[in-house]
């Protein structure tokens, strides 16, 4: 099979009331090295002035903007919308406040095209964050380089094997996403036809969860440079910290127990199973006796 070496890459933009950052994002987007390049818009009915800027950015750029409204669901709903809009054989996520390096799309597409079973590409991150903020500092102490948060897993730049990072002892194991956001990741288009779209009832890890199913069903590529810009800022940090997050994270350990058990190491299935494993519920209703 003829490898396509240039293919249409969107770059996907899901906004919501994004004037502060939006023009960083696009001025990043519109200076990519890699060329065969759409922009979609996905917006939630923003009040603020982001569309505006965003239309006086058509003008700037031969790169093709699509602008779809959104009718507000949840962020879930945004993304899934800008992944159906889009034409392109891979989806490249730019979330409003983030940035993308000149070579980010370029790099990831060149290692994406090499197999065609690689369902994504991640890269390293650069942060921009106030330096006077603690929050933002011991989150990138924990956080900053997630590829490194793996037990037995060794990961180099090239392309990873998903089934084998399922494997890792540590899956479940803090920081628990070990890829980064998806302004961070290159995914195959034809990945939502084989796994579904992000799961639009998760509100602060839908991200997680779709890329648990990316490794069930493809391997990944991963790049050894900051390749992104991701912003940490007060907004994020009230969220990071709330209670939904805590909900969700159990909601994905028992989907790892119902949907992804048998692929797991054997250490994080029995942990699994003393949680929601029938026999061991009932041992621990009989205790209580």
């Amino acid at each position: 099979m003829v490898k396509e070496l240039n293919p249409l890459v969107s770059i996907c933009i899901p906004t919501y009331n994004g004037e502060k950052y939006i023009e960083e994002a696009l001025n990043s987007a519109i200076i990519q090295t890699y060329t065969n390049l759409e922009i979609i818009i996905s917006d939630d009915a923003s009040i603020d002035r982001t569309i505006e800027i965003i239309n006086s950015y058509r003008n700037l750029s031969s790169i093709p903007f699509y602008i779809y409204h959104h009718i507000p669901d949840g962020i879930g709903s945004n993304w899934n919308n800008c992944v159906k809009k889009a034409k392109g054989k891979y989806i490249k996520f730019l979330f409003q406040d983030d940035v993308l390096l000149p070579t980010c799309v370029e790099q990831m597409v060149q290692l994406a095209v090499i197999n065609d079973n690689v369902g994504m590409v991640y890269c390293k991150r650069k942060f921009i964050y106030d330096k006077n903020d603690n929050f933002s500092i011991e989150w990138i102490k924990w956080c900053g380089n997630l590829h490194s948060s793996w037990k037995s897993l060794s990961v180099r730049e090239g392309i990873i094997n998903g089934k084998e990072c399922l494997k890792d002892e540590y899956l479940l194991y803090a920081p628990k996403n070990k890829f980064g956001e998806p302004t961070a990741v290159l995914i195959n288009k034809k990945v939502f036809n084989k796994i579904g779209y992000f799961n639009e009832n998760l509100k602060q890890t839908l991200d997680l969860e779709f890329w648990w199913r990316v490794l069930n069903c493809f391997d990944v590529g991963f790049i050894d440079k900051e390749l992104v810009f991701f912003r940490l800022h007060r907004d994020q940090a009230t969220q990071l910290n709330s209670n939904n997050q805590i909900n969700e994270l159990e909601k994905l350990s028992k989907f790892c127990y119902d949907k992804l058990f048998w692929r797991l190491h054997p250490k994080t299935r029995w942990n699994l199973f003393k949680s929601y494993g029938v026999l061991c519920k009932l041992y621990r209703k009989l205790k209580k006796i």
